[in-house]
């Protein structure tokens, strides 16, 4: 059994216009994560006038809890000028509760065994560039995790 694809129309045009500029700066001056979702369910955290998965203008912009789950981490010991004066921190990919993905940051994080895959972490407004994650405190009985 194969499975059936809609056919596709030609893409609506942007119902309300948003611009890059504005979403950068919504986490630093705003102090709010933004996201997006298409009609067709995929949820995004990064910028864009088209749903990646669908081609539509349908992105409805809606304000991020910040927390989530680490799926991925690198730690940088060799940083950019920005963050020279914070390494050694972690560099992290987020799974978001809401569904899409973000990256940023975790100063808190020194070494490789101070967080692991699957680590509950929340967004920090942060005056520094980029976006700021703390990892949660553990759940009462959760043996320190």
């Amino acid at each position: 059994m194969s499975a059936t694809v809609p056919p596709r129309g030609l893409p609506k045009e942007p119902s309300a216009a948003h611009t890059i500029n504005e979403f950068e700066h919504g986490y630093e001056e705003e102090q709010r994560l933004r996201g997006f979702r298409s009609a067709c369910g995929f949820v995004t955290a990064t910028w864009g006038l088209r749903c990646a998965r669908c081609g539509q203008y349908d992105l409805t912009e809606f304000i991020l809890s910040g927390k989530g789950v680490v799926s991925a981490y690198t730690v940088q010991n060799v940083p950019s000028d920005e963050f020279v004066n914070d390494a050694p921190y972690a560099y992290v990919l987020v799974d978001l509760d809401e569904g899409g993905r973000i990256s940023g940051w975790m100063p808190s994080v020194r070494a490789v065994g101070d967080l692991s895959i699957g680590d509950r972490v929340h967004w920090v407004p942060s005056y520094k560039p980029g976006v700021q994650f703390e990892k949660d405190a553990p759940a009462p009985g959760d043996g320190g995790r």
